[in-house]
Parts: C-alpha cells; structure tokens; sequence
C-alpha cells in the first residue's frame, strides 16, 4: 500500500487552507485556479480510501475556489466526480503506467476546466497560457509534495 501526504488529515488541512489563500491574493492578478489539480487529486485519495472528513474540506476548498473564479455553483466538483466515476477507471484499465496516473488525471481535469471554461466565456491568449502555467506548477507540487 503506497502512503503519501493525502493520508495525513493535518496536511490536507494546511493545505486546504494555503490553496484559499493562495487563490484569493492571486484572484487579484490572473485567473486564479492554482492548486486545483492537486486539490482534484486530494479529492481522489480521499473519496478512494474513504477518508470522509478531509473529503468535506477538500470539497469545501474546491466550492470556495469556484465562488472565487466565477464558475458555476458544484460544477467543478461534479467534474471531480465524473472524472472519478467514468475517466479514472476507464485509464486505469486501459493505460499500464500506476506512477504516472495521477499526472494523466491532473491533465484531463486542467482539459475539462478549460472546456468548461469556454463553454461560458471567451477563448483568449493569456487562458491558454494561465491553463498552461497552473498545469505546469500542478505537476512542480504534485511531484515535489506527494
């Protein structure tokens, strides 16, 4: 059994509490959905190894960084449970890499966002970019912290 941070409630909760932080200052400058791959991913463990509680916060964050970046209320979080219900099965089946995974949901989920994105808005330049840049750093953390 592999272990790593998402076992650990008190780091989900410093975590959970520096993604609000860290998306309300950046709110000001950019499209702030920073952290929400891995927070995708913290969903994941969570709802995977039944943690219930983290799984509240985790959900909690993931609702308060929607508010922030003007999607649609639960829209997010029903994606987090699409990609769980129907995606993540489907790659594990198909795909035989167990380390890198984790880093193909991360990509599918910033895909999405990004659909769901333009589905509501306008495509431009610096979305492409800023999707591009979070996914970047998503992964930085993800592979650094996890």
């Amino acid at each position: 059994m592999k272990i790593n941070n998402f076992d650990n409630p008190i780091f989900i909760f410093l975590f959970c509490i520096f993604a609000i932080f860290v998306n309300t200052i950046s709110s000001i400058y950019f499209f702030p959905i920073f952290l929400l791959g891995t927070l995708f991913m913290a969903f994941f463990v969570c709802l995977k190894k039944s943690y219930y509680y983290s799984l509240s916060l985790v959900m909690l964050t993931i609702l308060l960084i929607e508010f922030n970046s003007g999607f649609k209320t639960f829209s997010i979080l029903l994606l987090n449970i699409f990609i769980y219900i129907f995606v993540a099965p489907y790659i594990k089946r198909v795909l035989s890499f167990n380390t890198l995974n984790s880093y193909i949901y991360i990509t599918i989920f910033y895909m999405s966002i990004y659909f769901i994105w333009i589905i509501n808005n306008d495509i431009t330049a610096q979305l492409n970019y800023t999707i591009l840049i979070n996914l970047i750093i998503d992964f930085i953390i993800f592979g650094a912290l996890i």
